[in-house]
């Protein structure tokens, strides 16, 4: 009975044994967290940001950044902010910027502008900066056109007269944080503002009009509702500079006088190459036609020896004939136009 006693007190004592040394492990992990996040769990408690040590201990074995999360459930709770932290971690997990979020969600609270948090969380996992959005939208701010970065200082138009005009616009936008996922960017405003201002100037019947009025210029462009299906709000678009170009009219109009003196010098050349091959032409047919008449003047002989053999033609005759021939061609001497030059001379 006694041994039975001992054995049993043995494994008392072991299983308090490994109690105690589990315990103290238990204890030791414990001394290792709270060393690791003894400084968040404390500034959580006397902040009321409701993060736990459990929590911080969730946080590390889900590789997420409890510093981050910590101190930005503090600023949205003193804030006076809502938020849950499965809401920032899942947000951190996805690769989302917290800081930036909770900064935008206070200023956006600060300025009694509509944010909520899923929002500002989809903006910033969109690509977008949230925060920019947000002081965009409480700060306008100016934008260019043209863009100065992309070459081109001014914007070039042509009025109706022909003059050309060389604008620059400066576009006033607010954010409209409710179309930052989906809208267009900067650069769709510019180009909608840029092509606003060339036709609204291509509309105006002098570059005087324009020139004295330039907000016309602002009014049409602002009429088109330009800022449709973008991330931001137009509030105005101020022309912060005009100049006066190259009369393009004049010099379109000295470029079609310049080719339509080249087509008519054109035509006249055709119809002068027309003219001389159809004078090459009617000199090859008189010279053809000369050379029927010899051959017909090569056949008079044959005849007349054919006319003597068939006493058809006497001696008498002949020479008549002869004698006619030497007083024309004496005649045609005389009314030469090289006789009778030679004549005057005389």
């Amino acid at each position: 009975m006694s041994v039975l006693f001992a054995q049993g007190s043995n494994t008392w004592e072991i299983l308090v044994i490994v109690a105690l040394v589990f315990l103290g492990f238990v204890a030791i992990v414990l001394l290792i967290f709270m060393a690791k996040f003894f400084n968040l769990w404390i500034q959580s408690i006397t902040t009321g940001a409701g993060v736990g040590l459990f929590d911080l201990i969730g946080m590390w074995l889900r590789k997420v950044n409890a510093t981050v999360i910590v101190r930005s459930k503090i600023s949205a709770v003193q804030a006076g902010l809502q938020l849950e932290t499965k809401w920032l971690e899942a947000h951190y997990l996805a690769n989302g910027n917290v800081p930036n979020v909770i900064r935008a969600l206070i200023a956006a609270n600060r300025a009694d502008i509509p944010l909520t948090y899923k929002r500002a969380a989809a903006i910033d996992l969109a690509g977008r900066n949230v925060l920019d959005a947000v002081q965009t939208s409480v700060y306008p701010k100016v934008i260019d056109c043209p863009d100065p970065n992309k070459g081109r200082p001014m914007l070039e138009a042509v009025a109706k007269n022909g003059i050309q005009l060389k604008t620059k616009a400066r576009v006033t936008v607010r954010a409209n944080l409710d179309r930052v996922i989906g809208g267009a960017t900067e650069e769709t405003i510019i180009a909608r503002v840029g092509e606003g201002v060339v036709s609204a100037i291509g509309s105006a019947d002098t570059h005087y009009m324009v020139l004295e009025n330039p907000d016309r210029i602002s009014k049409a462009v602002l009429a088109k509702g330009l800022d449709s299906q973008t991330a931001f709000e137009i509030v105005s678009i101020d022309i912060a500079d005009v100049d006066v170009g190259d009369n393009i009219g004049a010099r379109l109009q000295a470029e079609q006088a310049e080719a339509d003196m080249r087509i008519a010098r054109a035509k006249a050349e055709t119809a002068r190459a027309a003219a001389v091959a159809r004078e090459q032409e009617m000199t090859a047919l008189v010279a053809e036609n000369r050379a029927k008449v010899v051959l017909a003047e090569a056949e008079v002989p044959l005849a007349i020896a054919h006319a003597f053999r068939d006493g058809r033609l006497g001696v008498m005759d002949y020479y008549n004939m002869r004698n006619i021939q030497a007083d024309t061609e004496m005649r045609a001497s005389i009314a030469s136009p090289v006789r009778q030059q030679h004549t005057d001379n005389k």
